[in-house]
């Protein structure tokens, strides 16, 4: 082969190598710089929530994040000096991956304790409340048993649905069929348009439908629950300390009547009635 092809070939090969190392080196620096923004540290508090369950954790009208557990978490935040951070939990699915690997704090999100009791170390229950069946007010279905052969929805990943997959098997083979939806607001559309016949759903969130987006009462809630349960504040398992703190902050703030006070902000959700006091 021709030397002068031969440094060409050499010449064009090392720069290739020399860009292609410079690049690797910058795009290493990025994620580096980038994880070293986004990293957790002890001066946050970072509360992992589902963005669709108002009013307990929810995005108001100007997009900011809004809610009962936000409050009482942002207050917490506040009488320790750590910097509050509301995230969202986009798959809810993940939520327990999200808290071990460290990306969020605690899940605070209306979270049942009943049926995950060993899976998370827990703050003392805050708040009584209840699955409950939602219909519509011109349906025929009046009781539980009105349900056999009709069409449900459920969120996915819900105490709810793991009631009924564990504890209610026999109830669930009664209905004509039980679809799992991501968010409560799909399930109000698709039983305002008759594509269900009634849906199973947190009573505070049933409430806030019924008040905030469909206060045309075109709904009614069935006085028979699916279950009877208490939210809790979720840690990963043996953080015991920051459990602890939060949990003395907690109940300063029932102490003080500061959380009787946040709770009338959702009074027309009856949020004041489930509150557990220590």
């Amino acid at each position: 082969m021709n030397k002068k092809i031969i440094f060409i070939l050499a010449l064009f090969l090392a720069t290739t190598l020399m860009i292609s190392s410079v690049s690797a080196e910058g795009i290493l620096d990025f994620i580096s710089s980038n994880d070293t923004d986004n990293s957790n540290d002890d001066t946050k508090f970072i509360v992992g929530f589902n963005a669709a369950f108002p009013p307990f954790g929810y995005k108001d009208d100007n997009g900011s994040y809004i809610g009962f557990d936000l409050a009482l978490a942002e207050e917490v935040a506040k009488r320790n000096n750590w910097t509050f951070v509301a995230q969202p939990i986009i798959d809810w699915n993940t939520k327990e991956v999200e808290l071990n690997s460290g990306v969020v704090d605690c899940i605070w999100s209306e979270f049942t304790i009943n049926g995950r009791e060993s899976d998370y170390t827990w703050s003392d229950p805050y708040f009584n409340t209840s699955q409950v069946f939602v219909v519509k007010n011109d349906s025929n279905i009046s009781s539980v048993s009105d349900l056999k052969g009709k069409n449900l929805e459920i969120q996915e990943g819900s105490s709810a649905l793991e009631t009924l997959n564990n504890n209610n098997k026999t109830l669930k083979a009664t209905f004509g069929d039980l679809v799992e939806i991501k968010e409560y607001n799909t399930g109000f559309m698709d039983l305002e348009s008759g594509a269900c016949d009634a849906l199973i759903a947190d009573e505070g969130v049933a409430y806030y439908h019924i008040v905030e987006r469909f206060g045309n009462g075109n709904f009614k809630i069935l006085d028979e629950k699916l279950s009877h349960e208490q939210y809790g504040i979720g840690f990963k398992k043996g953080n015991i300390e920051l459990r602890d703190q939060v949990q003395k902050t907690l109940d300063e703030m029932f102490k003080d009547g500061t959380i009787d006070k946040i709770a009338q902000n959702y009074s027309d959700y009856k949020i004041p009635k489930g509150l557990i006091y220590p």
